[in-house]
């Protein structure tokens, strides 16, 4: 295929404009004068014979026609730079895109992140967090580790580990806790799940009628461990995930009591084809796990 000559200045030119919605700013990103990217964007604008922007007092609103162009220019750059991004000094670079719960990527997987970097030094691992709220192909995630019962439609899951809760706090305020019952007059901090406290309470022998559900609720379990180091409540967290802190003395386990409400799972779309780099990851974690 013969394929025509491409505008590439005026095309990134109206795909940096219309991420800003301005020139000027799109003019700070590319390096180069507001009245430049006008240009560009104006001879692109000729040459297909639309207009992409609206020109506004205060910046630019995109037209059907800009909506329309702007996905696949998107795309194609994102490529090119990955593309780039695979080939350094000659040596071609495979990328790993992996979402990753926080508490496990903080407690779990950055301690070791470094043996799976000596093992294959020729993939690039980029990692997200999410606080276990995650759409895999929204987001272009070739893996990603997830927390719960292993079933999420058209995903396959591997286990990784239990991750069992207990009540975890500093040590000043484990000082007055005699007895799991005493955490009815503490602070609680827990998840969105609004179960756990409770579930926890029942496995420690707590009769219902001297339970408390109510508490500080937080998006992830780094952050609810971040306000007990700081001596705000007691968290109920993974212990396994918090290994650092425990042995340091930060933090403490007051009760033995532990409750599993679901585990770690190393996760792929099933319509995602299996690459080197995801097979060679999948390999090293389960054997880590």
């Amino acid at each position: 295929m013969v394929r025509q000559f491409l505008p590439l200045n005026g095309l990134r030119a109206f795909e940096a404009s219309a991420r800003h919605l301005s020139f000027t700013r799109a003019a700070i990103e590319l390096c180069v004068t507001q009245a430049a990217v006008s240009q560009q964007v104006k001879g692109l604008e000729k040459r297909l014979g639309v207009t992409l922007f609206q020109r506004l007092p205060r910046g630019l609103k995109i037209t059907a026609e800009g909506e329309a162009l702007l996905p696949t220019v998107s795309a194609s750059f994102d490529q090119m730079a990955t593309t780039l991004d695979r080939i350094e000094a000659g040596q071609v670079r495979e990328l790993l895109f992996l979402g990753v719960v926080g508490t496990f990527a903080v407690g779990w997987l950055l301690p070791r992140l470094a043996d799976f970097q000596r093992r294959h030094p020729f993939i690039d691992v980029r990692v997200s967090t999410n606080n276990n709220r995650v759409d895999p192909a929204a987001e272009g995630l070739d893996l990603a580790i997830r927390f719960g019962s292993g079933s999420w439609h058209g995903t396959e899951a591997q286990r990784l580990s239990e991750a069992p809760l207990s009540a975890l706090c500093i040590p000043k305020l484990a000082e007055d806790l005699r007895s799991p019952a005493d955490l009815a007059g503490a602070t609680l901090l827990r998840s969105y799940r609004t179960d756990e406290w409770s579930t926890w309470f029942a496995a420690a022998g707590v009769p219902p009628a001297d339970q408390v559900n109510a508490g500080i609720v937080f998006d992830s379990s780094v952050a609810m461990m971040e306000a007990a180091l700081q001596g705000l409540g007691v968290a109920l967290a993974p212990p396994s995930m918090f290994a650092r802190h425990l042995s340091s003395g930060a933090v403490v386990q007051p009760f033995a009591t532990t409750i599993s409400l679901g585990s770690y799972w190393l996760t792929r779309l099933q319509s995602r084809p299996v690459t080197p780099a995801m097979r060679a990851f999948s390999d090293w974690i389960v054997a880590q796990a």
